[in-house]
C-alpha cells in the first residue's frame, strides 16, 4: 500500500481507500499498546497469569476490527475494485508473510482461550500448542510490525493533527468502541473461575 494513499495534507480529502488505511494503522497501533503490555506478562507468566488473560481479552476486540480492515482491503483488492487496485497491494515481503501472520495469531489465541475455558481437561498438549503457535507468531508478527512502524507512527500523528470531519470520527470511533467492547469482555471475563494454572520448565 503506498504511504502516499493514507498520508494526506491537511485539506485534502480522503478517498475510501485512504480511510481503510487510516482506519488499520490507528488499529495497528492500539494493538502495539496493547500487545506490549500483554508481552510484559510474559516475562513472569507464573505470577502475571490473571493479568495475562485478562489483556488477551481486552485484545480480542481491536484484533478482530484490525482484521476486518485489512480483511476489506483483501477483498476489494482481488475483486477487482479500480481504487484499491490503483492504491496497489504491500510489498511482496508482507504477502507473502500475511497469512502466516493471520493464522498464526488465530493459534495463539485460540490454544489460549482452550486454556482458559478448560485448563488441561483436555491434556497439557494445549499448552505445548500455545508454546509452539507463540514462538511461530513472533518473530512473523514482529517483521510485520517493524515493517509498518513508522508509516503507522506518521499516519496517526496525522489522523489526529487533522479536523474531526465526520468519516474522521467515525474511524476513531471504531477504534474506541473496539477498545471499549474489549474492556467490557475483559470485565466479564472475570467472572468465569479459569481452571488453569500455568505449569511447566523453568
Amino acid at each position: 500500500m503506498s504511504s502516499r494513499s493514507i498520508e494526506r495534507l491537511p485539506g485534502e480529502s480522503l478517498t475510501s481507500v485512504d480511510g481503510n488505511g487510516r482506519l488499520t494503522a490507528l488499529t495497528g497501533a492500539l494493538l502495539f499498546v496493547l500487545l506490549a503490555g500483554l508481552g510484559i506478562t510474559i516475562l513472569s507468566i507464573r505470577a502475571l497469569l490473571p493479568e495475562h488473560f485478562l489483556i488477551a481479552f481486552l485484545v480480542i476486540p481491536p484484533l478482530g476490527l484490525k482484521v476486518a480492515s485489512t480483511g476489506y482491503r483483501f477483498m476489494r483488492y482481488y475483486t477487482g475494485d479500480a481504487r484499491y487496485r490503483q492504491a496497489g497491494p504491500p510489498a511482496p515481503l508482507l504477502r507473502f508473510l500475511a497469512p502466516f501472520v493471520v493464522l498464526s495469531t488465530v493459534a495463539v489465541f485460540v490454544t489460549g482461550l482452550e486454556l482458559w475455558f478448560f485448563g488441561i481437561r483436555f491434556g497439557s498438549i494445549w499448552i505445548e500448542a500455545h508454546k509452539l503457535s507463540f514462538i511461530a507468531w513472533l518473530p512473523i508478527t514482529g517483521v510485520h510490525v517493524l515493517a509498518h512502524l513508522n508509516r503507522t507512527g506518521r499516519v496517526v500523528a496525522g489522523e489526529f493533527s487533522s479536523s474531526p470531519f465526520a468519516n474522521a470520527l467515525t474511524r476513531r470511533s471504531l477504534v474506541m468502541g473496539s477498545l471499549v467492547a474489549g474492556i467490557v469482555l475483559a470485565t466479564v471475563s472475570l467472572t468465569y473461575a479459569s481452571p488453569f494454572i500455568f505449569f511447566g520448565d523453568g
